[in-house]
């Protein structure tokens, strides 16, 4: 089983594609990170036809599609998922869509409780509390950093490096950090978790985009009223 994955919804553009035996055995054959907040609609479709020559593949051999639903941005975010509902209608197979931060806490192979935390800008991040890297409990929430219950945790992902102060980091009743790596998503994290999944059978998110906040653009309401003057 082929499967491309890839994420834009942080600032790195990350694509890989892995592969599973009948038996769930997973290999990586290719994948590749960048960070540029700015460029990911000029930097994915690139990438990922670098990988599939790298890997001697074509487009028609892959199997299933998996992309990253954010929480994130909203420009970056929908850049990952129009090219996935592209691709997968275009080549008619299976696009699945994989939460960011269930893909960064996967590629920390923790197995004892941590916080993930990327930037949601606004002086806020996303962040979610895991039992694992594969497991995490309740949902993916978005807090001012100095809103947050550490409970003294080891925490991961670029919003903590961004907002170490507001956290407590480095302070005696702060959490143990260690350190925050990997800041960001990495596909080839979110391809083995994908496929994983799908050799158990368990059901993987729609890839309909995670959004936590109300859109900054409304619909303007109705004029305002203006009285006359009369003489």
């Amino acid at each position: 089983m082929l499967l491309l994955a890839f994420d834009t919804a942080t600032p790195a553009v990350t694509a890989a594609i892995g592969e599973t035996t009948p038996d769930g055995a997973f290999t990586l054959r290719a994948s590749a990170s960048s960070v540029d907040a700015r460029r990911h609609g000029e930097l994915l479709t690139p990438t990922i036809q670098g990988l599939l020559d790298e890997a001697g593949l074509a487009l028609g051999d892959l199997d299933h599609i998996a992309v990253g639903i954010g929480p994130g941005p909203y420009t970056g975010l929908r850049v990952g998922l129009a090219t996935g509902y592209a691709l997968a209608d275009a080549l008619g197979i299976p696009c699945h869509g994989v939460t960011t931060l269930d893909a960064l806490a996967f590629a920390t192979k923790r197995t004892e409780p941590f916080l993930g935390m990327t930037d949601a800008r606004r002086k806020e991040v996303f962040w979610a509390r895991y039992d694992d890297h594969l497991t995490r409990v309740g949902e993916v929430r978005v807090d001012r950093p100095a809103e947050i219950d550490t409970e003294g945790l080891p925490l991961v992902g670029d919003g903590v490096r961004m907002y170490a102060e507001p956290l407590g980091v480095g302070s005696d009743a702060g959490p143990d950090t260690g350190d925050f790596e990997p800041l960001h998503p990495d596909a080839a994290a979110m391809a083995e978790l994908a496929l994983l999944r799908l050799h158990r059978g368990e059901r993987l998110p729609e890839p309909t985009p995670l959004y936590l906040r109300r859109p900054d653009a409304v619909e303007p309401g109705a004029p305002k009223k203006v009285r006359q003057w009369v003489k």
